[in-house]
């Protein structure tokens, strides 16, 4: 056992925080006009007032730790689909082509889906979990 073994939930929680926050963020920024934006979407424009939307709504229940593996698939998914559709065309490494958020985005969020919400998630709360036991370990009547 690593001695840093002990803070892995707390570590795992604490970054799914900060990923899921600087998402919605990006979200705010795009829909609102937010943190230095120029201006901010136009309302329905495709993609890039959906993808804000996306952002801000993933970003905040994976920040929240609520329906995160889903959260975190979803947002990783629209984070691809920028790098292909918007940067890629632009050079083919993220530094070219000014990709490097939605890469960072994509593969942190994925990272999420993965490991899961650690500590500090409210979809880890008593009241929020599931009080059935799976249909297998039920002893029918």
């Amino acid at each position: 056992m690593h001695r840093l073994d002990p803070a892995r939930d707390h570590v795992i929680g604490l970054y799914r925080i900060v990923i899921g926050f600087l998402f919605a963020c990006h979200g705010l920024k795009t829909l609102f006009g937010l943190f230095g934006a120029k201006a901010p979407a136009v309302v329905g424009a495709w993609p890039g007032w959906w993808a804000a939307v996306i952002q801000l709504v993933c970003g905040t229940l994976v920040c929240l730790g609520l329906g995160t593996r889903t959260a975190a698939v979803l947002g990783s998914g629209s984070m691809a689909f920028a790098y292909f559709t918007a940067h890629l065309p632009n050079g083919l490494f993220p530094i070219q082509n000014g990709g490097e958020a939605a890469t960072l985005f994509c593969w942190s969020l994925l990272v999420v889906a993965f490991v899961g919400p650690g500590r500090f998630a409210l979809g880890n709360l008593p009241a929020l979990q599931r009080t059935s036991e799976p249909a297998r370990d039920r002893v029918p009547a």
